[in-house]
């Protein structure tokens, strides 16, 4: 075989290569893609007191694993318990500014009846110096005098009825519970108590602790994180194009290669898929849309994302970013599960390399 025979040769040999290998990706990548954009993600609480004040003992430190419920760290509760000391003695003033009302309101019904006597008094008094005066037995002016004296004794009465009223209308309910002014101090006590239990930071679920900020004599502000609790449940979230997502569906089977474990591929299956993406969402600012722009004749696939959830545990927690790779078994043939089983074992292997 002259040279320019195996020349021609190795060409031909290289074209079917191309060839073959671009009709696989194209299939490989509808029917048994793999993608490497895929991340551990671990679900990261900021933790930050709910007031505010200074720091008197924390109990934790980085990578401490707590539970639900845990203390995380103490705020110096004095004030705090001063603050419910002071609601405590405002509400039991309320109480003794309602007895007191009730005492004024018992003397002013006294009073009340002994007006009412008196009116009632200066009323007959009144009538009879009327029939006095039919009969020119008495003088214009004595009548004059007892009318005065009965509107008076009317009038007290009526006075004495009106602070009465207001002095039911300042004791409010005598039911504690509907109580406005009683309520009031007691809304104001119950704050100060709840203030008080916030100076306790609790663990709202079982995690690592991380980015411990915080120290004994520092001045915590409320809503200021000061450290972050990081869940234990990872979630693994994988980027694929959009045609490689075409028979995927909630439950297909995949594979999954953490570079954290190079040679070891874990089972695993599509757990769910996001709605959408940032792209994919409109700014409402009041300003027209502007549309993308571009000169390429076939522009950049787009992502989409989707959640992969283990079958088998891990031999131990991730730290959340770590990164992994993603194989998906679109297909339940036997070539398709051989040769995708086969991408996945070699780029497990790459990991001992990269």
């Amino acid at each position: 075989m002259t040279p320019e025979q195996k020349f021609a040769r190795w060409v031909r040999v290289s074209i079917a290569s191309f060839l073959l290998m671009f009709v696989y990706f194209i299939v490989a990548d509808i029917w048994i893609p793999l993608t490497p954009d895929a991340t551990v993600m671990r679900v990261v609480t900021p933790v930050s007191a709910r007031v505010s004040g200074y720091v008197a003992a924390v109990h934790v430190h980085n990578n401490s694993q707590v539970k639900k419920g845990d203390v995380l760290f103490e705020l110096d509760p004095t004030p705090f318990r001063n603050k419910v000391e002071a609601a405590q003695i405002a509400l039991e003033q309320a109480r003794l500014a309602n007895q007191q009302l009730d005492a004024q309101i018992v003397a002013a019904q006294a009073s009340l009846k002994t007006a009412q006597l008196t009116a009632r008094n200066d009323r007959v008094t009144f009538e009879r110096y009327q029939r006095l005066s039919t009969m020119q037995n008495v003088s214009q002016a004595d009548l004059d005098k007892v009318r005065t004296t009965w509107q008076s004794s009317e009038q007290s009465v009526a006075n004495l009825e009106a602070n009465i009223h207001n002095l039911r209308i300042e004791r409010g309910e005598r039911d504690e519970k509907r109580n406005v002014t009683l309520q009031k101090y007691r809304n104001a006590l119950e704050e100060a108590e709840l203030n008080l239990s916030w100076t306790k930071v609790y663990a709202q679920a079982d995690g690592t602790v991380s980015n411990v900020q915080l120290s004994p004599g520092f001045y915590a502000s409320s809503g200021a994180a000061a450290l972050a609790l990081v869940n234990n449940q990872t979630d693994i979230v994988a980027d694929f194009r959009e045609k490689s997502l075409r028979h995927t569906h909630q439950g297909t089977d995949a594979a999954v290669v953490f570079d954290a474990f190079p040679g070891h591929v874990f089972r695993a299956h599509v757990s769910s898929s996001d709605a959408g993406i940032l792209a994919g969402q409109e700014a409402v600012n009041g300003e027209l849309s502007q549309p993308e722009t571009s000169n390429r004749w076939v522009r950049d696939a787009q992502r989409m994302r989707i959640h992969i959830a283990l079958d088998e545990a891990l031999p131990k927690h991730l730290p959340t970013g770590a990164r992994a790779t993603v194989q998906l078994y679109n297909s339940e043939g036997p070539f398709a599960r051989f040769f995708s089983g086969l991408q996945i074992h070699l780029v497990s292997l790459l990991h001992y390399v990269y």
